[in-house]
């Protein structure tokens, strides 16, 4: 009676009273079978763009190994098919070929190994409808460690991010953030009426308060017209109380410096007090002096009982 084999494995199965004498070479192909199903790690060089993963009955074969490191050069994404159909296998699938490997086994599903990622996968074996299921996407984890740093999200807060398209630096733009969604919706609004962020960086630094701010309310002055303040110290009312008019001034009691000069279209007279004496100029000419004592000097004549027109 021929031996048989395993469904999953392609071990050999020596019938009843067979290979008399010849054990040893099927114990020992055995032998090297289990040891690939344990702890086989096998290279497996892809071209093109596919790829037969085949289980030999009795004999060694890259099937049989546990862990696939795929590599090679294929030219685009390669489709590796395992054979046969009716074998059970899962596989942890290193995939550094550069390329994805799409893992088929039948009519059934398939799993894609992206370039560069691993992950694990089982061969249902059910003939032309085999499916291939991939493990690692429906893991029950008690807790994840990436790089050496514990993932402690849980599931439900890691599955917020599911739809996010934000970028790294979009979402970095909320670092520092303490506000909340009313905050949010604010400034939402704050846009919505055609406000600019330009306008926004016109309040950057403003330290006035509401009440200070309401003060420019019904102001209609332009910004040349409050310049005209620039510099001012004191009360601007005040200083024009103590100020006589241009037109027709009346000096009731100003106090003046030691010479005034009048001056009206292109005729100028000057009065200036020195020592004892007040004495009037006309364009620059010394033409009257009046004493602390009532003397009067005239540089012309002088008129009395006259009329002054």
């Amino acid at each position: 009676m021929p031996s048989t084999y395993t469904a999953n494995s392609g071990i050999e199965l020596p019938a009843n009273g067979e290979q008399s004498s010849t054990w040893g070479s099927t114990v020992n192909d055995n032998m090297e079978i289990i040891d690939r199903l344990t702890n086989g790690v096998g290279s497996i060089t892809l071209s093109g763009t596919t790829h037969t993963l085949t289980t030999s009955d009795g004999t060694v074969s890259d099937g049989q190994y546990k862990v696939l490191v795929l590599g090679g050069s294929p030219s685009g994404t390669n489709t590796v098919t395992v054979s046969p159909n009716n074998g059970q296998h899962i596989y942890i699938v290193k995939n550094g070929s550069g390329q994805t490997a799409t893992f088929t086994q039948g009519s059934g599903a398939n799993v894609s190994v992206l370039a560069n990622t691993t992950k694990i996968i089982y061969c249902d074996g059910a003939g032309s409808g085999a499916a291939v299921v991939d493990i690692t996407g429906s893991l029950d984890l008690g807790s994840l460690i990436v790089s050496g740093t514990t993932v402690t999200s849980t599931g439900a807060e890691l599955n917020i991010l599911d739809g996010v398209t934000a970028t790294a630096v979009e979402i970095n733009k909320l670092d520092g953030f303490t506000g909340d969604a009313a905050d949010l919706n604010y400034a939402k609004d704050l846009r919505a009426t055609g406000v600019t962020t330009s306008e926004f960086d016109i309040l950057d630094g403003l330290t006035a308060t509401t009440a200070e701010l309401n003060i420019m309310d019904g102001v209609t002055a332009t910004a040349a017209e409050i310049n005209y303040v620039d510099g001012v110290t004191s009360n601007v009312q005040t200083q024009l109380n103590t100020k006589a008019p241009s037109s027709s001034p009346t000096l009731s009691s100003p106090t003046l410096g030691s010479t005034v000069t009048i001056t009206g279209g292109t005729q100028s007279w000057t009065v200036t007090a020195a020592g004892t004496n007040l004495t009037f100029a006309y364009n620059g000419t010394n033409v009257f002096r009046i004493d602390s004592s009532g003397n009067m000097t005239a540089k012309g004549n002088v008129t009395a009982y006259g009329t002054i027109s």
